[in-house]
């Protein structure tokens, strides 16, 4: 486990947010290249780009790359909640399915993303991209 704190700026960190830093600070697979951990992670955004602060690195991400795949989970998410409330088991099963994958998705582009920089698990990724999905409400 490399991160040992999670602050993350603007977000509503109720619910899932919650669940994904608490889950986090129980276990991630999380490894700056150039410095051993533990680390202090601090996410935030500034001027259009996702900022990963870990101590003295700091890692500037463009959100373009993540702005479709961050739409596409908030439609999903939208659809899944709704669907709870109305559909089958079978149709919210599938919904979730594509959730899943969605997530999944933006999961891997996070991991590209920070290539040469940082590595981490999906797991871990999962959870940040949740995180970073909280700053953009």
């Amino acid at each position: 486990m490399t991160l040992r704190s999670i602050e993350v700026d603007g977000a509503d960190l109720g619910g899932e947010r919650g669940v994904a830093i608490r889950d986090l600070l129980e276990e991630n697979d999380f490894r700056l290249i150039s410095a051993p951990g533990p680390h202090a992670l601090r996410l935030a955004m500034r001027e259009g780009r996702i900022v990963f602060a870990l101590g003295s690195a700091e890692f500037h991400l463009s959100l373009g790359p993540f702005r479709q795949v961050m739409k596409d989970y908030a439609q999903i998410r939208t659809a899944h909640a709704e669907g709870v409330k109305r559909l089958a088991p079978a149709q919210i099963e599938a919904i979730d399915m594509a959730r899943r994958g969605i997530h999944n998705e933006g999961a891997r582009l996070l991991q590209e993303r920070l290539e040469g920089k940082a590595t981490m698990n999906l797991d871990t990724a999962r959870r940040l991209f949740t995180l970073i999905c909280a700053m953009q409400k």
